[in-house]
């Protein structure tokens, strides 16, 4: 009876076991595609901040259907999701968002890339 039992104790700590792994890289998985969404967010926000000024007149201190001195807002460069630049070329915006979280690959963080333009985001590209 002893040997029935000390069998049962140590099937159960491996199946505790295997269940603790496997929710750690759950939750790894789900915490990086959250944090990929939330930069895509972000990056959605300040493309919109950034059309917003194209259309404002130079007047009223926006680009006046140019993108030409656009920058994120310093409250926006950095957040709790990642870090935002932007490069302006050809008529457009080029928003770069680097997360927080691990990428697919597990070395570098997430970063996705949006490029805008003054009526539409024209893509949207996740590059880990």
């Amino acid at each position: 009876m002893g040997q029935q039992q000390l069998l049962l104790i140590v099937l159960g700590v491996i199946i505790v076991g295997i269940a603790v792994v496997v929710g750690i890289n759950v939750f790894t998985a789900s915490s990086t595609q959250a944090n990929r969404d939330a930069v895509i967010a972000d990056m959605t926000n300040l493309a919109s901040l950034a059309q917003q000024y194209y259309r404002k007149p130079q007047a009223l201190g926006g680009g006046g259907n140019s993108f030409t001195g656009w920058t994120v807002p310093s409250q926006l460069d950095t957040t709790g999701n990642g870090t935002y630049t932007a490069t302006i070329a050809a008529g457009a915006v080029t928003i770069v968002g680097t997360g927080n979280e691990k990428g697919n690959n597990g070395t570098t963080n997430v970063q996705a890339t949006m490029v805008v333009g003054p009526n539409q985001i024209t893509s949207t590209t996740i590059n880990n």
